[in-house]
């Protein structure tokens, strides 16, 4: 409850941010999720671009994805969809149901995308990872990395040049000079590493 009178300002200008972005009321606690955290990231098989054919498909998938992960969590902070794989920072409390659902999420779609590419029997997703968020540092790294992920894969020259992500609006919300602070702050270092790279 006085956690906040022992906050530097940077401390207490981190904590707003996250508030405001997650539209949490903003000196109150955020009801005890805070500790459940995770980084979920999912890749079409052989980093196909299955998901990405087209711009119409990237698009469903981005709003079918948003509406299955509200469902099934606590509140999404970031995402981003590239061509053959996604990334998106959540908060989860009953993470089997989250899996669940992204695994029917994935089945169904790998069904209509096979289909509409006459493709049937094709394997379309591999390597649905889940990793917990270890702290608030943790938190923002991930964030970090998955905003700049259009970018890292020359996708996109800016964060906010990509359509099919959460950067927009989290520049939008916490504006440009917090977000370069925090990116700063933060840094990316091994996050992603080995993993969405094509050909693994």
């Amino acid at each position: 409850m006085y956690a906040w009178r022992n906050m530097t300002p940077k401390m207490r200008e981190e904590v707003l941010a996250m508030r405001k972005l997650h539209g949490q009321p903003w000196h109150s606690p955020p009801h005890g999720l805070e500790k459940h955290w995770y980084h979920i990231s999912a890749a079409c098989y052989e980093h196909q671009a299955i998901l990405g054919l087209s711009p119409q498909r990237m698009s469903a998938f981005e709003q079918e994805l948003l509406g299955v992960l509200s469902s099934s969590s606590e509140g999404v902070s970031a995402w981003c969809i590239l061509p053959n794989h996604y990334h998106v920072l959540l908060q989860c409390i009953n993470l089997t149901a989250l899996r669940q659902a992204l695994g029917r999420l994935h089945g169904r779609l790998s069904r209509t995308w096979n289909q509409e590419d006459q493709a049937v029997g094709r394997i379309c997703w591999h390597r649905c990872l889940v990793k917990s968020i270890k702290n608030d540092s943790h938190r923002w790294a991930t964030l970090n990395y998955i905003h700049n992920n259009a970018v890292h894969h020359a996708c996109a020259q800016h964060w906010q040049d990509w359509p099919f992500s959460s950067a927009t609006v989290y520049l939008g919300s916490v504006g440009r000079t917090f977000a370069e602070s925090m990116w700063k702050q933060h840094p990316v270092l091994e996050i992603g590493k080995g993993w969405d790279e094509p050909n693994l």
